[in-house]
């Protein structure tokens, strides 16, 4: 299965997972388990001594409720590491997580960790060092299209052309793919977490009402959309009058959250149809036969599909469990290591982490 005769057989009796990295949360997929864990990407820690105090969800949970002494850090942003340390503590955290769930005693695990296309040399020594200093025995990097590409079922490996749009926490991510490669894409740092920005930028210069990230997101998934609803919804929003300094409380349509997230939809949108523009005509012709799927937690915006379809002209859907698409292709290149090996990206010798 995997190059020498030792890593085979340590192979037989270790974990192989399959982990994306995301700047909203971070899953882990076990090989023949499936997704095993999904983790918001936080970590709580304790401001003097930089000691980890809590991961994932609890972490999440004291967002903006902290105490001074202890800090609330998000360690991945744009979708790559912003803290290596801190990083590489969640990682441990997460695998160790991962071995607690195993009846006998096993070795280091092989880890498939997403990156985002585009990334520089830098950035993918800072994942695997990260991902070593976490346990892992062996790290592999895939670009996060491909493994979305794979964890939604689409043909990449086939002479007719494919294509997905993985909008995540951090990034978009928009590839073509045939005959097993990309054959072209583009990565932004314009995602869901751009989109509640928008959301508490708009609130701040219409309403004069500072908010959190976290009011913003449940903004955006209870009431966000990319296209005229069926019928508008309205939220109340909580937050601090700027002018007053007291709380106060606002009530939102779905049409002003339309209207504040449009910019960064506009730059996805643009972005999808540079790259449609810039593919073969041949492959054109296979897109709109086979449409253009989408993957990632940013993929579940109401009427997105729809929106999407009338700017690209070209049926899109959803995949299956959009937001597990990346960690589930990461973790499936370990079970067909064979076939799907060249997917996976190499790292430059000479590169080293800054």
């Amino acid at each position: 299965m995997f190059g020498n005769p030792l890593d085979r057989l340590l192979g037989l009796f270790s974990l192989d997972i399959g982990i994306d990295l995301g700047t909203a949360y971070t899953l882990v997929y076990v090989r023949g388990k499936g997704i095993i864990l999904n983790e918001p990407s936080f970590v709580a820690i304790e401001k003097r001594s930089r000691r980890p105090l809590e991961f994932g969800s609890r972490a999440k949970e004291m967002w903006g409720k902290n105490p001074r002494d202890i800090v609330i850090v998000r360690p991945v942003r744009d979708g790559v590491i912003s803290e290596f340390e801190i990083t590489a503590m969640m990682l441990d955290h997460l695998i160790r997580r991962a071995h607690e769930r195993s009846w006998i005693p096993i070795p280091r695990p092989r880890v498939v960790v997403g990156i985002p296309t585009g990334v520089t040399e830098v950035e993918k020594r800072a994942v695997y060092d990260a991902t070593i200093a976490a346990g892992a025995r062996t790290c592999y990097l895939i670009e996060e299209p491909v493994a979305a590409a794979i964890g939604a079922g689409l043909p990449v490996q086939e002479t007719r052309g494919s294509m997905v749009i993985d909008i995540g926490g951090g990034t978009t991510e928009v590839a073509v793919f045939s005959l097993g490669g990309i054959v072209i894409s583009r990565s932004i740092r314009v995602a869901s977490d751009e989109l509640d920005e928008d959301i508490i930028r708009y609130m701040r210069n219409k309403y004069k009402l500072m908010i959190g990230e976290a009011m913003a997101e449940r903004v955006k998934i209870e009431i966000g959309s990319a296209y005229p609803l069926p019928q508008e919804l309205t939220i109340d929003v909580h937050g601090r009058n700027l002018i007053s300094g007291l709380p106060d409380t606002v009530e939102l349509s779905s049409i002003e959250v339309r209207e504040a997230i449009s910019g960064s939809l506009n730059i996805i949108i643009d972005n999808v149809k540079d790259v449609l523009d810039d593919t073969p005509p041949e492959l054109v012709a296979d897109l709109i036969t086979n449409g253009i799927c989408m993957a990632g937690g940013g993929s579940v915006l109401q009427e997105i599909t729809t929106r999407m379809t009338a700017e690209v002209n070209i049926r899109t859907w959803v995949a299956d469990d959009p937001r597990n698409c990346v960690a589930k292709g990461a973790g499936l290149i370990l079970e067909n290591y064979a076939n799907l090996s060249r997917l996976l990206v190499g790292i430059e010798r000479g590169s080293t982490r800054h």
